[in-house]
């Protein structure tokens, strides 16, 4: 037989609990919070031609934008399509450079070197 004395009791001496249990809708309420509370994580897939100067220029333009105003909330992928052909058919892409926005939604698509920052921040949802 086990020896219960040095267990801690849960009780406060009258034999109610010191705590209750968190409900489920507690604890869901409660993710909810932690989730409002984390920023959207910006999923970024640029199309380039090689490393011409507008190429250059939009990667320049979006890696610049996204550590100021995205930092550490954004995974950017920099796909060259004269390297990976397949890539810009899948994704049909008809001009180079193209940013396409993949999360949060809805997916939207950028076509250019990327130097409007204002616009640019009101399409991704940065600013009204």
């Amino acid at each position: 037989m086990a020896d219960i004395s040095n267990r801690k009791s849960n009780t406060n001496g009258n034999g109610k609990l010191k705590y209750q249990p968190r409900s489920t809708t507690e604890k869901f309420e409660e993710a909810l919070n932690r989730k409002r509370e984390r920023r959207a994580e910006y999923i970024l897939r640029l199309y380039v031609t090689g490393s011409t100067p507008h190429s250059l220029r939009a990667i320049s333009n979006l890696k610049r934008l996204c550590e100021e105003y995205l930092p550490g909330a954004y995974d950017l992928q920099v796909v060259d399509i004269y390297k990976n052909p397949d890539a810009a058919r899948d994704a049909q892409i008809i001009a180079a450079p193209t940013l396409i926005k993949r999360l949060p939604a809805p997916l939207r698509r950028f076509v250019g070197d990327l130097s409007n920052t204002e616009k640019l921040l009101i399409g991704l949802d940065i600013r009204e």
